[in-house]
């Protein structure tokens, strides 16, 4: 629990493993490319940590690829296109996040999402998950020319909700995200509660702070928790 509430007016949200739980539409899509392959399903369980890296994280989970090889980019346009046709089948928002976007609403304060996940995904999926005439800014990967961890993403986010970048705070749940923060001048909070792997090191991202749960992060915010 912070000792004060951070000085900010906005908050801004990652996608994918802070805001919503995308991990088994994206793992099934991998799993279908698999599939084509005669290989056997992983379980969500191994997939999980890897779903806020997006394709290239999926594809080397599941294939043991990276980019450069040959067989990268026929893989990911299979995955992309299962995802695509099954985009918000399992997905829903993390346990409390319609309360606390509507007590963010409350207390006068902006929100919006910033994600690397492209357009014609992100869009559609707030679409089905009634979020998109909420968000006061809604910046995905190719918004801008740079993609987290560049701070572009972020800045353009704060110039969309007309607050200024320090008056902002970035929840996240992977290291680009506090990096794109932090490169922002804005105030980051991990999400302990997305989908953080073993590698992971995040009590080295020098974030502002932790929340546990979406409903924790309310204790950071100006103004009275109304849940």
């Amino acid at each position: 629990m912070p000792s004060a509430p951070l000085a900010v007016r906005a908050v801004l949200f990652d996608l994918d493993g802070t805001l919503a739980d995308t991990a088994a539409d994206l793992a099934a899509a991998l799993n279908r490319v698999r599939a084509d392959h005669a290989l056997p399903p992983l379980p969500l369980e191994v997939l999980r940590p890897h779903a806020s890296h997006g394709a290239r994280g999926l594809l080397g989970a599941g294939f043991g690829i990276g980019r450069e090889s040959p067989e990268f980019e026929p893989l990911r346009d299979a995955f992309l296109a299962y995802y695509a046709a099954a985009l918000c089948e399992h997905t829903q928002l993390f346990s409390g996040a319609e309360s606390v976007l509507a007590d963010i609403e409350r207390r006068g304060l902006r929100w919006g999402i910033v994600t690397n996940k492209a357009a014609r995904f992100t869009l559609p999926l707030l679409e089905r998950l009634m979020l998109s005439t909420r968000a006061g800014a809604v910046i995905c990967g190719d918004s801008t020319p740079q993609a987290k961890p560049h701070p572009a993403p972020l800045l353009a986010a704060s110039e969309a909700l007309g607050v200024d970048a320090a008056q902002c705070v970035y929840v996240g749940d992977a290291e680009r995200d506090i990096v794109a923060g932090r490169a922002a001048g804005m105030k980051t909070l991990i999400a302990s509660y997305g989908y953080l792997g073993d590698d992971d090191t995040p009590a080295q991202w020098a974030a502002d702070g932790f929340i546990g749960s979406l409903p924790a992060l309310l204790e950071w915010l100006p103004g009275k928790a109304s849940i």
